[in-house]
């Protein structure tokens, strides 16, 4: 008999609902001197017991930290199976809300921190609507590791702007008349029309944090539910999703958009981009950093002109509806089957108090100062040339990172870059998403996990997602598309609804 994830996952909350009554009272406390952590590795290698980055991690912490680091990409059936074994770990590394994590949370096999954290300084969050987001239903099963939450961006090619007497982009009409000049004024001087205003590679899924995502946040539809007359509806369903959609379609119809957006392949986003074809992308920031390096690579005498950023746009209201992304990647969750009292649970929570302290913090994501790196203006720089030491450092500091939640923020050192011009570039990214994240518009509903949702979401976000894409690319009328929707809401999308704004009300009480 072939065992599907759901399969498993259902047999998962059956063991562990039988080990939280089986066990009760009679089980051994747990030796809570040694710490037992489950987590995925993105190197080659994982980590080694032994090694500088786990010691100096058991000094601070003052525990035996024992690991069992899995690969990234089976880990979550692993962490399925050794949920359903007898050797579960004290801390669970979980990468994201997932149905079977969902069902095993509500059936008891985690511990609810819910009114637990705010006793914790270093677990107390300064992002509560990040921990809201990583919340089920408003409970809190875990620890959430934090991520920026503001990386939405407009990265354009600085030159082209300069040659043209441009101004950088501020608002959607903006990024319109950047994108028209970009493909119709001939930018790169080769006296030819082979230029396009704006590069989007396939992206179709909906709620993905594409291009399409974030210009509808921009235009006010909210970013995947948004609160319309009392009530939480998806974006999709708003007159801004479909002005903005109107207005995706406008450029494409007027190939301000590479023609080939529906199928290109995203491994070659930045090729345009470097080679002098598409003049901008809309993606996260950190893009910027590896656009700067390719033409960097190219030309290390000539490279600082070239790119350009700014954050979110301004929408036809003349209001910043910045996009967020949920702010989170999964969390560090505390299964009852192997921390069983309350007084297991504090001892397990003071742990992990002290794996956010500011000294562990730097460990996990710079390394150890002296081996790896020296600070510099309250930077890290990295030393050189890399000892062998440093070299496993750095290595291993990469899947170390997976146990950092950074609730309070990052209280570890940014990284100094390479030149003065790419320090300041860092800095103005820095800058601006710290400022987007003031108009920041957070998903109403990310907390809510609707049981229609988890059985078929799915199916039911690619009739608007093919629909959406269909539309753009003038193989869908807008009726089309309007008729997609109502698809969506009459094959299952209305209970969807029914059931997220039960929770919705239901957790405002």
């Amino acid at each position: 008999m072939i065992r599907t994830k759901h399969t498993l996952a259902a047999a998962v909350v059956v063991s562990a609902a039988l080990a939280l009554t089986a066990c009760g009272g009679e089980a051994p406390a747990s030796d809570l001197s040694s710490v037992k952590i489950m987590a995925p590795f993105l190197e080659a290698q994982p980590p080694t017991a032994d090694g500088a980055v786990q010691k100096k991690l058991e000094e601070v912490t003052g525990k035996d930290i024992n690991i069992t680091w899995t690969p990234n990409a089976s880990y979550e059936d692993k962490m399925n199976i050794t949920l359903a074994s007898s050797d579960i770990p004290h801390v669970l590394v979980v990468q994201g809300k997932t149905p079977g994590f969902v069902k095993n949370a509500e059936a008891g096999a985690f511990w609810d921190l819910t009114d637990k954290l705010k006793d914790y300084p270093n677990l107390k969050t300064t992002f509560p609507e990040v921990q809201q987001n990583a919340s089920i239903n408003g409970k809190v099963y875990g620890v959430y590791r934090g991520r920026n939450p503001i990386r939405a961006a407009v990265m354009f090619r600085q030159d082209w702007l300069d040659k043209l007497g441009l101004k950088a982009p501020e608002t959607v009409e903006d990024l319109y008349k950047v994108a028209k000049a970009f493909t119709e004024q001939d930018p790169d001087g080769n006296g030819q029309n082979d230029t396009y205003g704006i590069t989007i590679p396939k992206w179709g899924a909906l709620g993905t944090n594409s291009p399409y995502d974030m210009i509808e946040t921009w235009y006010g539809a909210g970013n995947r539910w948004t609160e319309r007359d009392g009530k939480l509806v998806p974006s999709f369903e708003t007159d801004e999703f479909l002005e903005a959609d109107r207005f995706i379609k406008k450029m494409v119809d007027e190939k301000l958009i590479n023609p080939d957006f529906a199928t290109y392949d995203s491994t070659k986003w930045n090729e345009p981009f470097f080679n002098g074809k598409g003049g901008m992308i809309i993606d996260v920031d950190s893009r910027v950093s590896v656009l700067i390096n390719l033409f960097k690579q190219a030309n290390p005498n000539d490279f600082q002109n070239k790119v350009g950023f700014v954050g979110s746009l301004k929408g036809p209201d003349g209001e910043l509806h910045a996009h967020p992304t949920d702010g989170y990647s999964g969390f560090l969750a505390i299964p009852k089957a192997s921390v069983k009292t309350e007084a297991d649970l504090k001892n397990v929570l003071s742990f992990l108090d002290k794996l956010n302290s500011k000294d562990a913090a730097i460990l996990l994501n710079n390394g150890i100062e002296g081996v790896n790196f020296t600070v510099e203006d309250g930077l890290a720089a990295t030393i050189k040339p890399e000892t062998p030491e440093g070299k496993t450092v750095n290595t291993d500091i990469k899947s170390f990172a997976q146990l950092g939640t950074n609730v309070t923020g990052n209280n570890f050192y940014p990284v100094k870059q390479a030149s003065e011009y790419e320090q300041k570039v860092f800095d103005d990214r820095t800058a601006i998403m710290a400022e987007d994240l003031k108009s920041a518009v957070y998903n109403p509903a990310a907390a809510f996990v609707s049981p229609t949702y988890v059985a078929k979401g799915a199916q039911l976000d690619n009739i608007v997602a093919d629909a959406r894409i269909k539309y753009l690319a003038g193989q869908l009328d807008e009726q089309g598309l309007k008729d997609a929707i109502k698809l969506w809401n009459t094959s299952g999308g209305d209970k969807v609804k029914e059931e997220i704004n039960k929770l919705w009300q239901e957790n405002k009480k």
